[in-house]
């Protein structure tokens, strides 16, 4: 079978489930969170899980859990309503503080996997619907956050995917026409974004979607990020 060849210039990723595994990096913090709002209060626990599509048992995020593609605001507006002595705004601040401290597992080595595609002549993006705080946190732990030439989370200014916006907002950042990106994330959110804004989509597997919840989505599912430079068409 003939390779695929990635001819663009600049590549656009999503943040958790793409650059960072979703499974090894949020499923242990989601029952941290829960069990912080329900304070002892178990039936309370089985609430909030059940709002969320989180297994407590498993200890893992159900596959049709909304809060693994949403923003921090939606996540937190499915609990809210049992949680009535808290407004969503305090909700979303806590929930913020919170993620600042989730030890983030790289997908690949982040830095030297960007050095290699800014080497190769490509622009990189990084476009997260959780806060841009939160991604220029993570990504500094990663020590990757001054080669990223664009980071936009959900409260940027540009909207949240699955809306094309941030993703157009980061192409002109760049320097680069839309149909010259690549959106490459684990979820079909990411996938519609980058179909909406004429970018060629790429998934991968490394979030909580399957393979044949991409497929429809995306022009190439990849395991990992790690297979594409070996795709890339050097600038």
């Amino acid at each position: 079978m003939t390779q695929m060849i990635l001819d663009v210039d600049a590549l656009i990723f999503d943040k958790d489930g793409t650059l960072f595994d979703f499974g090894a990096t949020w499923n242990t913090f989601g029952k941290r969170i829960i069990t912080a709002l329900a304070e002892g209060d178990p039936a309370l626990e089985q609430r909030l899980a059940a709002a969320t599509h989180y297994d407590l048992a498993a200890q893992a995020y159900l596959p049709t859990s909304p809060v693994i593609a949403g923003t921090n605001r939606e996540a937190v507006e499915l609990i809210a309503p049992f949680l009535p002595h808290h407004t969503l705004d305090e909700l979303e601040k806590s929930l913020m503080q919170m993620t600042f401290e989730v030890p983030q597992i790289e997908v690949v080595p982040l830095r030297r996997y960007f050095e290699r595609l800014h080497e190769m002549g490509k622009k990189i993006g990084v476009v997260t619907n959780d806060t841009e705080r939160g991604a220029r946190v993570h990504l500094e732990r990663a020590n990757c956050l001054t080669i990223a030439d664009f980071v936009a989370g959900y409260d940027s200014g540009y909207g949240a995917k699955p809306a094309p916006d941030p993703l157009l907002a980061c192409a002109r950042s760049c320097g680069v026409d839309p149909t010259r990106c690549a959106m490459v994330g684990d979820s079909t959110h990411d996938l519609r974004a980058g179909r909406a804004a004429g970018m060629t989509t790429i998934g991968v597997l490394t979030g909580m979607a399957l393979r044949e919840e991409l497929v429809p989505f995306a022009d190439l599912v990849l395991d990992d990020i790690g297979e594409i430079p070996a795709l890339l068409k050097v600038s």
